[in-house]
């Protein structure tokens, strides 16, 4: 049974950062980091999320600290909105439940040339259009299916594949994390079960809180950087939430059993067993992250085609001679190996991150040129009827979290509980009240996602940015919102 954290446990080290010290537990290695502001308190001791992230702390060759962000909430092994650095070389390990069963889930950002008001009259019919041409719901396959031969490519390949196959752009990899492709990908190492899920799955939003929204720049709060990114007041963009789909769910489910039978081989004790790890460099381990890597690529061909189907939708309803460019596409749910430096020492670690995004610096080399004078754009969506924002990673966050922020509001409610209190087709009405276009054939899977089920993004985004997380550039508000049931 797990023990209950509560507020006297935790030490509040400045106005957006708080403690769980190392002394809690004799077995946590390192103390546990939250960002949170006062008024999140009560959401972030309601589960078992800070339970979870000391557990965290007892990962071996754990660096620093292991980390909240301010979205965090109860995960499977890990809290989403949870962040571990491990030393692979001193002994660290790879946990599936610190990378997720949505491998690779993230956010994809398209700009386009053309402000609110000149969309309007389009904007009815390009939602519409937009709910037809990218498919949503549970389980629901799309308008493409690769052979096996195909989809091992896909899968070794990620987006790269896909503008093979005449899909997108150069620039769809150019402004991508990893630019669409993980080289460590081995495409043997996802199974048969796995690929079937995701043989048609490729260009389709899934369901839960994945969307497609239509939106305008509402403010912009740093000029220099929003011109980097290409952003403007009154703009229009479009904003992709997905991942890997029944593949990547897959692909976590079989390598957390690997390693669950063998626990005793290794010799770990743990604090939750779906906090199973295995040592990074035994074949297991390595098994799994060529997996996860493959996974990862499938998710970023599948933003890559929803991203083409939505460029081409917009082109058939807008016109032709308004671009629609790619600012950034983020990843959460992954795990990636990055040289960082703890204590004047260069380390090799294997970065954790569970509903929580890279937010890198000005001048790393991972930035695409354009905006190595800037930072990563980091991108942090809101909920139906809330604001969504693009920020920049700082250099203080490189220092303060491995160059990592939060990837959403975060839950504070289940979606069992939002469906007890929201009747879906109130919320459509109330959205539509306020002059928000809902597509969606699941008044259910709205009320899931209602508003009121997640955190305020205004008070997540405000400690992002206060912690120097990353920094604020642009709000962006819904018009149109295009969910699976």
């Amino acid at each position: 049974m797990s023990e209950a954290i509560t507020l006297k446990n935790v030490l509040k080290i400045d106005e957006c950062t708080y403690e769980i010290p190392k002394s809690y537990r004799p077995d946590m290695l390192v103390p546990a980091r939250i960002f949170m502001n006062d008024r999140m308190i009560d959401d972030v001791l309601s589960d078992r999320a800070l339970w979870q992230l000391a557990n965290v702390a007892t990962l071996p060759g754990i660096q620093k600290y292991a980390f909240g962000m301010p979205d965090i909430h109860q995960g499977y092994g890990f809290p989403i909105g949870g962040v571990a650095a491990t030393a692979i070389d001193e002994g660290g390990v790879i946990s599936p439940g610190g990378i997720g069963y949505d491998i690779n889930c993230g956010v994809r950002l398209l700009a386009a040339h053309m402000s609110a008001d000149e969309l309007q009259p389009y904007l009815e019919k390009l939602a519409t259009r937009l709910f037809h041409a990218v498919p949503s719901g549970v389980g629901r396959g799309g308008n493409l299916t690769f052979k096996s031969e195909e989809l091992d490519k896909i899968l070794m390949h990620g987006a790269h594949r896909m503008l093979e196959l005449d899909y997108g752009t150069q620039a769809d990899l150019t402004f991508c994390e990893e630019q669409g492709r993980m080289a460590i990908a081995d495409s043997r190492l996802i199974s048969k079960h796995a690929k079937k899920r995701g043989a048609d799955q490729i260009g389709t939003l899934g369901s839960g809180n994945h969307f497609l929204e239509v939106q305008v720049v509402d403010e912009i709060f740093n000029e220099q950087a929003a011109e980097a990114f290409g952003l403007y007041k009154g703009q229009v963009t479009i904003m992709i939430h997905c991942g890997s789909r029944g593949l990547g769910h897959q692909t976590c489910t079989d390598y957390v059993r690997v390693m669950v039978n063998r626990l005793s081989h290794w010799g770990y004790e743990l604090p939750d067993r779906e906090l199973v790890y295995a040592p990074f460099h035994s074949p297991e381990a390595q098994d799994y992250f060529g997996a996860m890597a493959a996974a990862s690529n499938y998710a970023w061909a599948n933003r890559h085609m929803i991203g083409h189907w939505v460029r081409q939708t917009w082109h058939e309803v807008v016109g032709h001679d308004t671009p629609l460019d790619l600012v950034y596409d983020v990843s959460h749910n992954i795990g990636k190996l990055e040289t960082h430096t703890i204590d004047g020492i260069e380390k090799k670690l294997l970065m954790h991150r569970k509903g929580a995004t890279r937010a890198f610096g000005p001048g790393r080399a991972e930035v695409p040129d354009r905006y190595q004078a800037i930072g990563q754009p980091v991108l942090i969506p809101g909920t139906m009827g809330t604001a969504s924002y693009v920020l920049t990673g700082t250099d203080s966050s490189m220092d303060r979290a491995f160059g990592s922020s939060c990837h959403g509001a975060g839950r504070k409610m289940s979606r069992a509980q939002a469906k007890k209190i929201v009747h879906g087709s109130q919320l459509r009405q109330q959205l539509t009240h306020k002059g928000i276009i809902i597509r969606s054939d699941s008044d259910q899977g709205l009320a899931e996602e209602a508003p009121l089920a997640y955190k305020d993004v205004e008070d997540v985004v405000d400690v992002v940015h206060g912690a120097g997380l990353a920094h604020k550039v642009a709000r962006l508000k819904p018009l149109a919102v295009i969910k699976g049931g």
